[in-house]
């Protein structure tokens, strides 16, 4: 426990569960997850660089997610991997900062990416014939720039007001990474320009991209009911049905966590979501997006047959 004269240098990460028998099962099932994660992503990425089929809009943005995950998961689980093995749970406050700033940084870049992918679906149903020029190569790397981009500087504007507040009432973070929410019920500074900051610039890249990932589904929603045949309708929802699943997932959780009153949060009810949008999605991304694709199975199945 840190003492009110003084500011915290270290914090302590709790995890999900301070019960020793609890943890070994928690290491083993996220280091699973990390596995699956880590190799499911990195698949998709050499599927995807190693098949001329798959050089289009779609496996482009793909590949940038793929990449994203990775970095998701690689900056919150090994450390709570270490944690659940070792007594010593501690974190140094700029290592704190560090992976906040890092899983702040993949977490927006995931929101703006989904928001180009849901884009590229609509453009690819409602308007097929442009589609090869609203979506040409040279679009596509300056949205997926831009993503990274914004993603980085979005990070950046929380973690450097993060390092303006004190943190002298306690030092024990009832999560199992440094967050926004928990950090802020530990801070005796006031954090109204935080919040702020999180509310606008936060809430700018999550809205932003939760609007046009809306925006673009209702206007395919409105193309396929126009379609006359049922297996056309079929096919065309079919191509837009996996991204549709990790939005809801992702979106739903991520805007509960970030974009409402501080007042609210509750550490412990709380410290499961991220495991959800944070964790979870980046393992199922490759499974619900590619591997239940024929084309990247067809892709895949190939470059085993070659090896």
């Amino acid at each position: 426990m840190i003492q009110n004269a003084t500011s915290a240098t270290e914090f302590i990460l709790l995890g999900l569960s301070s019960d020793p028998q609890a943890q070994l099962i928690l290491f083993g099932v996220f280091l699973i997850i990390y596995l699956v994660a880590v190799v499911g992503n990195i698949l998709i990425l050499l599927v995807v660089s190693l098949d001329v089929r798959l050089h289009n809009p779609m496996y482009f943005f793909l590949g940038n997610l793929s990449v994203v995950d990775i970095g998701y998961t690689t900056s919150t689980i090994p450390k709570m991997l270490m944690n659940y093995l070792s007594n010593d749970k501690r974190i140094s406050f700029s290592g704190c900062l560090s992976q906040m700033y890092f899983f702040i940084s993949f977490g927006g870049i995931e929101c703006l990416l989904l928001g180009i992918m849901a884009y590229d679906r609509y453009a690819a149903i409602c308007h097929p014939l442009h589609y090869g020029m609203l979506m040409r190569p040279k679009v596509c790397i300056w949205l997926a720039v831009a993503a990274w981009i914004l993603g980085l500087s979005n990070s950046g504007v929380h973690t450097g007001l993060m390092t303006l507040l004190s943190f002298c009432q306690d030092n024990v973070i009832q999560h199992f990474f440094c967050d926004i929410p928990p950090l802020f019920q530990l801070s005796c500074t006031d954090i109204q320009t935080n919040q702020i900051a999180t509310f606008v610039v936060g809430g700018g890249v999550i809205m932003g991209s939760f609007l046009v990932t809306l925006l673009s589904y209702l206007y395919i929603v409105l193309a396929i009911l126009r379609i006359r045949t049922k297996e056309g309708r079929r096919k065309a929802f079919s191509t837009c049905a996996s991204h549709l699943t990790v939005v809801n997932i992702y979106f739903g959780t991520i805007i509960f966590t970030y974009i409402r009153p501080n007042s609210t949060y509750s550490q412990e009810q709380d410290h499961v979501l991220p495991v959800l949008y944070g964790i979870l999605t980046p393992m199922l991304n490759p499974i619900i997006y590619s591997l239940r694709n024929k084309d990247v199975q067809g892709a895949f199945h190939k470059i085993i047959q070659r090896t």
